[in-house]
């Protein structure tokens, strides 16, 4: 409505003209709702309650005589009670654009009072400290202002005289030498795994290279046994026909073996066995008779001499039967003769040698002597002519009949 009005939440409406007051106040403040006014008779002003922001840049001279360039920013505003209200409205409702620069100069005023009570040290680590005392210095003229600081912090220290530069070169010189050596060992790890890495690659490589080749070698040695199949396979077809071939001539040359064992070789043994059985028969035949024939004239040597011995004694003692024995003995050589004709157109089997055939030779004379014994005994005290030599008597038919049973005793 054209007579009622209403301020925004950060203004201030000022009533003057109006009968009631706000204390000491000649006008009335509404803030935060609307109000009358009356026209002609009323005024209505408008007080902006907004945050303002003061830049301070200023030159200052420490404790040490060091000239500093202090840059500040101050953040206030007009207070929202009555007071401070009423207080900023005498003062700066007409000129309410120039309130940033006067509080700049308040707090410019202040900044180089405080300053140059402290060292450069000071004021670069206590920062908070230099700004709260600014804003404890001004606090009472900021309150006859009806100004509320909210915040006041100092930005940048300038130094025009390299003092702060110097201040901090030992610093800087220690933490550049920090920064250089951990540089350095950066560096150094960093060459480290590089060579590291290098090596590693090169390994690899070495490794892949040698696998490369392992399998290039087994391939080719692939290749080179496939190339090499064709030949090898007839090499070892033409291997197995000679080995075959071989076999079968082993196997031939066996059966030839075989059959020359048993066509010529075990014939030509059997034969050659018979020739040599037949020889040593015939050796043996022919020893035989040899023997016979010695043992046959040592015998009559030796009955020879038996006798004469004992015709000698019987003639000198009248006996005839010992002559009668004497003719017997004459005849014996007549009657070995016999039989040995008889046994020498016979096949003997000798089993034990000489001693077979004496026992033979002892055999027949043996029965040679049973035959004079048996002639003793049928002869009486007159004793016979003895029959001729010429076996015309009965003694040779027995001497005959004697050979031809030994002679069908010894054959075989």
């Amino acid at each position: 409505m054209l007579f009622w009005h209403v301020p925004a939440p950060n203004e201030a409406l000022l009533i003057s003209g109006s009968k009631r007051r706000a204390g000491d106040a000649q006008f009335r403040i509404v803030t935060g709702h609307g109000c009358w006014v009356m026209p002609v008779k009323q005024k209505a002003s408008v007080l902006s309650l907004s945050l303002r922001e003061a830049e301070i840049s200023e030159d200052c001279v420490t404790q040490q005589g060091i000239r500093l360039g202090v840059r500040a920013v101050a953040v206030f505003k007009v207070g929202d009670d009555q007071t401070s209200i009423a207080n900023a409205a005498r003062r700066f409702l007409a000129e309410q654009t120039t309130m940033e620069e006067l509080v700049g100069r308040i707090f410019a005023g202040h900044l180089r009072s405080i300053v140059g009570g402290l060292t450069v040290e000071q004021i670069i680590r206590e920062r908070d400290r230099v700004a709260q005392e600014v804003k404890d210095g001004s606090h009472s003229e900021m309150e006859k202002l009806g100004i509320v600081v909210d915040a006041l912090q100092i930005q940048e220290i300038a130094d025009t005289s390299g003092y702060i530069t110097n201040l901090a070169a030992p610093h800087a010189a220690a933490v550049a030498s920090t920064a250089r050596i951990a540089q350095a060992k950066a560096d150094q790890e960093a060459t480290e795994r590089e060579q590291q890495a290098a090596a590693l690659k090169a390994e690899y490589e070495r490794d892949t290279a040698i696998k490369r080749a392992g399998f290039l070698a087994e391939t080719e040695q692939y290749n080179a046994r496939a190339a090499q199949a064709g030949p090898l396979s007839q090499a070892r077809a033409s291997q197995e026909v000679i080995e075959e071939q071989t076999a079968l001539a082993q196997r031939q040359a066996s059966l030839a073996a075989q059959r020359l064992e048993a066509e010529v070789r075990r014939p030509a043994d059997a034969e050659a066995y018979r020739l040599r059985t037949l020889a040593e028969a015939q050796r043996d035949q022919v020893r035989f008779e040899a023997d016979a024939r010695a043992y046959t004239e040592r015998t009559v040597a030796q009955a020879r001499a038996d006798a004469n011995t004992a015709l000698a004694v019987s003639l000198r003692e009248g006996n005839q039967e010992l002559i009668a024995a004497n003719r017997t003995v004459e005849n014996l050589p007549a009657l070995a003769a016999s039989a040995a004709q008889g046994l020498s157109g016979a096949r003997l089997t000798v089993l034990n040698g000489s001693d077979g055939v004496n026992e033979l030779v002892s055999g027949i004379v043996g029965q040679a002597l049973t035959i004079l014994d048996s002639l003793k005994q049928g002869t009486g005290p007159p004793v016979p002519t003895p029959p001729p030599a010429d076996g015309t008597g009965s003694l040779p038919r027995k001497v005959t009949k004697l050979k031809q049973e030994g002679a069908g005793s010894g054959t075989s």
